[in-house]
Parts: C-alpha cells; structure tokens; sequence
C-alpha cells in the first residue's frame, strides 16, 4: 500500500509540473448610457455595435464540433450602473424548435439559451440564468464543492420569440441577482451554452472538454466591467398562509378538522458586495412534496430528500464535509424514548414534524477567494400525549428547544483547489445532551484539474446526559487519483474510531472503521459508428473494523455505460460481495456472518425528446444461503399530450424469496428469520400549464411492501444460524402501505411573488397481520383513515430599491 500510495504522489506531482492551462476565449463587455427594450425582438439600436459571441463548440453528441452556419449560435453583451442585458439568436428551422411549457426551474423538454457568470474568476463558483423557448426561466448556483444548485433563486427578466430564422431571447440580469467585487475593472469568467432537445445537442461559447473535470474552471472571459457597484441588495417576501387538516381521530378531546391561519416572512440583505444574509421567520412548509416513506427492514434510518427549499437553496458551503442534513431540523421528534411505554398506553398526540420557529444564512466569498457561512435555527418544544389504562392524560417532551448552528471558512487556491474548516454545533434546552463536530479538509489539484488529492479530518464531542457519557470521537477521510481523460483512478481511504458520531446534525450510519477502495474508469468520449460516448468502471471495495481490526466486507462493483447513436442508452452493473462480518444486523453488537451475494443488472434509458418514452431497468441478486434471490423489475414512461398537458406512470415491483435477516430478540438471544417479501411502487404524475407562470401539478403513490416469516433461528456465538427452539414470536411479520396524493396549483403573478394551493392526501398502515394481493392493500389504505389537508399561500417579493424609485 506504501508503494502504491509513494507511486501515485509522484505521478501527481510530474504531471502538475507538465500542465498546461488552455486558451480561454475573451469578450469585451460594452457599457451603454441606454437600457434595451427587454421584448425579445433585438432591434433596438444599442445592440448594433455590440460584440458578437459565437461560433459554439459541441459538448455532446460530438465533443469539438464547431457549429454550422445554419444553426449559429449569436450572444451579445450590454451593461450599464444596474444590470447586465443578454442578446440571443438561435438560429434553427422553426419546425425544429421544442418548447415544452413547465413550471419554473424546470426545462422540461424544450430548447434553451443560457449564461453562466463566474464573477470573481476563480473558477469554482458561478451563477447561472437560462431560459427556454418556452420563455420559462431557470437559475442556479455552481461550485466545484456541490455541482449544480437549482433551488437558488433570482429575480431577473425574460422575454423570447419564435420566428421564421429559430428563437430568440432578452434577458436583464439586475447587479442584485449577483455577487461580485468592488474594484474599478473587472473582468468575469462566462460562458454560455445551448441545447437543442430534438437532436440532444449541446453547444458551448468556450469549450468544456468532456476529459477535462469541472464546469466552472472552462469559462470563457467577459472582460472590461467599469465602474460598477452592487447596488443595495434587501428584499422582503411576506407570506400569509391558511391550513385546514382533516383526519378522523373519533377520539373525545381531539378534534377532527383544525384550521391555522399562519404568517412570516423571508428576508434577503446584501450585507455588501459579497455577502448575504437569508432569514425565514415562522416558515411554513406545509406546501412541500410528502417524503417517500418505505418498509425500512435494516439496523438503519432510511435518508430522505430535503424539499424545503430555504434547506436546499445557496447551502454548498454549509453541504462541505457531508456533515449537514437539514432533514434534522424540523424532522420527525425522536427524543422521546416510545419503547418505554406500556402496552395498555395510548398515544394521543404526536408530532410529525418539529416546529421550526427561524432560520438564518449568511453566506459568501471575498474576492481573496475566502468563503465564509453562518447557518443557525431554532425548533420549538413539542410535546406528545399519552393517554393510560384508567383515562389519566400526561405529555411528554418529544423534542426540546433546540438551536442548530453551522459555521464554515473555505478559502479557495490555485488550480480549483481549496482548504476549509466547518464546525457544527446542536444545542437542546434542559438536561438533553449537546452535539459538537469539527472538521478540516483540504482539496489540492494540478493545472490541468486531473490529478488530485483531498482529505479530511472530523472530531465529535457529545456532551452527557442522564443516559449517555461524554465522548470525543475520531474520523478522516483521504482520496488521490485522476480525475481527468480517458482513463480515471481513485483510491481511497476512510476510518472512523468507536465514538466518533457526527448524526445530530448529518446523517451518519456507523462508526468503528477502516475502509479502503480503488476505482478505474476508462471512457470514450469520440462517437463510434454505433454509439455516441462509452463509460466503463470497476471498483474494489475492502472494509475492516478498526477495533478490534477484524474483517467486514469485499466487494466488487464492474459497469459499464453506452449512449447509442439514437440517443438512448444502457446501462450493464454487477458487484460481487464476499461472506461478510456484519456487526449491526444483529441490533446487539454480535457478529453475523452475512452470506455470500451477487447482482446484475441492465437499466435502459430512452430518448426522452420523444412524445412518448418508456424504459426501466432489470436485476437479479442471489444470496449463497437457502437459494434467497430477489429481482427488481422497474419500468416507467412518459406522454407528452403537447406542450402543456404530460403524463408520467412509474411502476416498481421487488419480490424476495428466502431472504435472510433479523426479526427480534428472544430475551437477550437474536433471532433470525428466513422470509419472502414483495414490495410495490407505483406512481403517477400529471402536469398542465396555462402558460410559463401557472400550472398544476398533480403526483400520486402508493407503496405496499411485506414481510412473511416462513423459519426462524437463533443467532450463535459464531455467527451462525442454529434452528430457533424458544418462545413462539409474536406479530413479526409486516404489512406497510403508503398512499400520497400532493396536487399544487401556483402562479407567479409577479417577478419572486407566487400564489400556492396545494391539497395533499396521505394515509399510512404498518400491521402486524398479511394481507395479500395488491388489489385488497390499495383497497384498504384507500377507504382507509385518511389525513387530508388544503394549505392556501400567498407570497409577495418587495424589493426595497423599487420602493425607493416608486417613492421618488
């Protein structure tokens, strides 16, 4: 590992030594004393004399084609004391334009022109503002650290044409929108790009090298800005709100049907050019999509998705480390220990979601490259309500007050590289413990951005309460390699101590590790005769305990990937995992000796340009104990009525045979059992646009997964199954359903205001009874206990500037 670890520092530091930076293109940025008519024609005068972007280079299907004259691409640049104003001609046959109409921030299946500013030229962070042909505008942020973000949202202007030579568009990018510095000239990375979806072709001012890795770091240069400042950046964005919820406790004292009136707002200030501060006061989330709960059947939780977009929106400095997820703020309490109640209680009340009383960011980078933010909120108490045998209420405390707080400093080097530090903290009210993680990491890579390696290093410390002692934990994580060209390589390493645990504020399975991996990646990126572009991997994954240092697992990961010549694609995966020691499914610390298991799998992927597609994927994996084998048939497709009325339908169905894994405790004995399982998922969705400003949105699913115990055994001191010879277990075997319906209708009826409904059906059942077929679990969950619920939200952005214009 030594020779390895010596081989692969040497070859990075020849190759950083060799590197190249390639040829950027430049454009100058024009100032003009007269704003252009944002109406999507180009004819006004100031536009004359402006310099021309073109001549865009193809990113796929064909890396390095020029474009045609034909279908030439023309940007052109103004900007003057207030914002920046964008030229597009697309040229194409009219016939040949696709504009699909889609709710905002999405693209949908439509033609787009869009600009991309890397403000303080490092190479790592940009804002992005795109528009379709369908006139429907999306915006996001991007940086090396967290990719693409398109939960960031500005307020800027659009207005586009169909007409007989393509499409063109306007755009009026305000200075608010964007973070920049204060010197007198200064020049911006850019680039632009183009997609046309009928042919899924997409087109760059500065070519972005599909060898090379990064987006950012392949811009261009807009060059020549004078004498600009960031004009005072405050907006306010009241909301009011109104929610009926309706379920049928019948219970006395609980009332069927409540109804909240609610009010916040959001606040955005530009602390100064670089910086910003976001707040929410009183947030109301009851318009976001229902997480997709499942069957959870392993020692862990299940991760969800974060749909609230003040968690999702700017946070790729708080995301550094993967020590934040923002599912714990507000999630479901979990103080409160349920297992000590008795059978005869009853729990009247529970919450299913903390109250999130504020939330904070402040975030942004000086132009010296240094990042810095400040997260912080605060959950309210929440309570839940027990109910005993003689009628005598009490209430627990299932969450206590609590402050969430993240500080990050990230200071950006050469060669896309960068250092930081980040430490999160969680404090709770009372005798409930605290939570402290730090961290330090470091990503350094040579010019070309192709060798590299990167590391962190994280501590913990949990403070005790009247269960739990202090406790310092340890964890670092070290990666090198080549991430550039046809060729790719990784190794990496992870190791965690026993105490190290960081799930208070991210998410976090187990600890007590020492991890080692080694990927390969070779890709084609030239098109062949058949195919378009080729991806092939392999991945060797080896894991240890670090104490006492004994074995867990070795696996093998093979794939590969193929883009066909008609833009659909397949998708070839395998792994192969050793008989494994498995610490945590026992849920007591004893070792199982997990068999011997491997899968394959094909996934296909259509041409989603066409009205109507469909694919999905297929896959076997077989366990070298009692035949178990399970398959996962996943097929979906989609119809495209026209431009505003599509329809999705996806259909997921896993059936498990002779699958092995634990069930109980018989006393302090772990108990095992063999089982078959199916599990279903089915989900549709449905949209309509009136136009690129409303629309509704209607989604629909329903999950049924089983469990039915066919033999049980005992876990033995060596990690064997003996025959089970105790007490007959009860009400082991599951039967959950879920059924959601979220249908929102919302309009933006002014640039950053928007006028939500959102009705939102959802019914659980989780027995301990089978009930079998598909049919009857959809019947049952359906004329089951329904929680409905209609939230009416009306949002209003205030832009403190145009206050003081219309005051003037």
């Amino acid at each position: 590992m030594k020779l390895i670890l010596s081989a692969l520092i040497i070859a990075f530091c020849i190759t950083s030594s060799f590197a190249q930076t390639p040829v950027k293109k430049k454009l100058a940025a024009q100032r003009t004393t007269t704003s252009p008519k944002i109406d999507g024609y180009l004819d006004d005068a100031v536009w004359n004399s402006a310099p021309i972007a073109t001549d865009f280079i193809e990113l796929r299907p064909v890396p390095g084609r020029v474009e045609t004259k034909e279908g030439r691409t023309e940007i052109k640049f103004l900007y003057d004391d207030y914002a920046i104003y964008v030229s597009a001609r697309m040229y194409d046959k009219p016939d040949s334009v696709v504009h699909e109409l889609v709710a905002r921030d999405n693209i949908g299946n439509a033609d787009f022109i869009g600009v991309v500013f890397d403000t303080f030229l490092d190479g790592v962070n940009g804002y992005g503002f795109f528009v379709t042909a369908a006139g429907v505008q999306f915006d996001a942020k991007y940086s090396l650290i967290g990719d693409e973000d398109p939960s960031w949202n500005a307020v800027w202007e659009s207005i586009v044409r169909l007409d007989d030579k393509g499409w063109t568009a306007e755009m009026k990018i305000p200075y608010s929108a964007l973070r920049f510095s204060s010197k007198d000239i200064q020049n911006w990375g850019m680039n632009i790009t183009r997609k046309r979806t009928g042919t899924n072709r997409q087109t760059f001012w500065n070519y972005v090298d599909p060898k090379v890795n990064g987006f950012i770091n392949q811009s261009g240069v807009l060059e020549g800005f004078k004498s600009i400042k960031a004009p005072l950046r405050l907006s306010f964005s009241p909301y009011l709100s109104t929610l009926v919820t309706n379920y049928p406790y019948n219970t006395p004292g609980v009332k069927n049907t409540q109804a909240t009136i609610n009010g916040g707002m959001d606040v955005k200030y530009g602390i100064n050019q670089s910086f910003t501060l976001d707040m929410t006061l009183i947030p109301d989330f009851g318009q976001v999509q229902s997480d997709y709960r499942v069957l959870n059947l392993t020692p862990f939780e299940v991760k969800f998705n974060e749909n609230r977009q003040f968690f999702t929106e700017g946070t790729e400095l708080f995301n550094k480390g993967d020590l934040f997820y923002s599912k714990r703020i507000g999630s479901i309490p979990s103080y409160f220990d349920k297992s000590g109640l008795k059978s005869t209680d009853k729990i009247i009340k529970d919450p299913q979601e903390g109250k999130v009383l504020n939330a904070t960011k402040i975030s942004g980078r000086t132009s010296g490259g240094l990042g810095i933010g400040v997260f912080n909120a605060i959950t309210n108490k929440m309570y839940t309500e027990v109910e005993d045998q003689s009628g005598n209420r009490s209430r627990f405390i299932s969450q206590p007050l609590t402050n969430y707080n993240i500080i990050v400093l990230d200071q950006t080097l050469k060669n896309n590289s960068s250092v930081s530090v980040i430490n999160t903290n969680v404090l709770r009210q009372g005798s409930a413990y605290d939570a402290n993680v730090s961290a330090a990491l470091f990503n350094f890579n040579d010019k070309k951005n192709a060798y590299y390696i990167d590391g962190a290093g994280k501590m913990s410390y949990v403070t005790a309460d009247p269960v739990k002692e202090n406790r310092n934990g340890y964890s670092y994580e070290l990666s090198l390699g080549k991430k550039s060209g046809t060729f790719t390589f990784k190794y990496e390493q992870e190791f965690s101590d026993t105490r190290f645990d960081p799930s208070d504020m991210g998410f976090y399975t187990n600890n007590n590790f020492f991890d080692q991996s080694l990927n390969f990646g070779y890709n084609v990126y030239k098109p062949g005769k058949w195919y378009n572009s080729i991806e092939a991997w392999t991945e060797v994954e080896y894991s240890r305990r670090f104490k006492p240092g004994d074995y867990q697992s070795l696996g093998i990961f093979p794939g590969v990937w193929v883009q066909f010549k008609n833009q659909w694609s397949v998708e070839l995966n395998a792994n192969w995992i050793a008989e494994s020691n498995d610490f945590y499914e026992s849920r007591n610390g004893q070792i199982y000796k997990a068999p011997e298991s491997s899968r394959v799998g094909i996934f296909v992927n259509p041409n989603r340009a066409k009205a109507y597609n469909f694919g999905g994927n297929v896959t076997r994996r077989k366990l070298n104990l009692f035949d178990g084998v399970n398959y996962n048939f996943y097929f979906f497709q989609n119809l495209r009525v026209s431009d505003r009325l599509a329809f999705g339908l996806d259909l997921n169905f896993s059936p498990s045979y002779n699958f092995v894994n634990w069930v109980g405790f018989n006393g302090a004995q772990s108990v095992f059992s063999r089982y078959d399982r199916n599990t279903v998922e089915n989900t549709m969705d449905a949209k309509y646009s009136f136009s690129n400003r409303m629309g509704i949105q209607l989604g629909v699913r329903h999950y049924w997964s089983d469990r039915r115990n066919k033999e049980f055994f005992g876990l033995n001191n060596a990690g064997g199954l003996d025959s089970y010879t105790g007490p007959a277990l009860q009400n082991v075997d599951r039967n959950y359903n879920v059924f959601n319906i979220d249908l929102v209708y919302s309009w933006v009826f002014a640039p950053g205001s928007e006028l939500s409904i959102t009705y939102k059906n959802a019914a659980e059942t989780n027995e301990k009874f089978l009930t079998k077929r598909y049919n009857r679990n959809f019947s049952n969950i359906v004329s089951g206990p329904q929680n409905n619920s209609l939230s009416i939200k009306v949002l209003y952005y205030i832009d403190y500037l145009n206050l003081v214009k219309k005051k003037s």
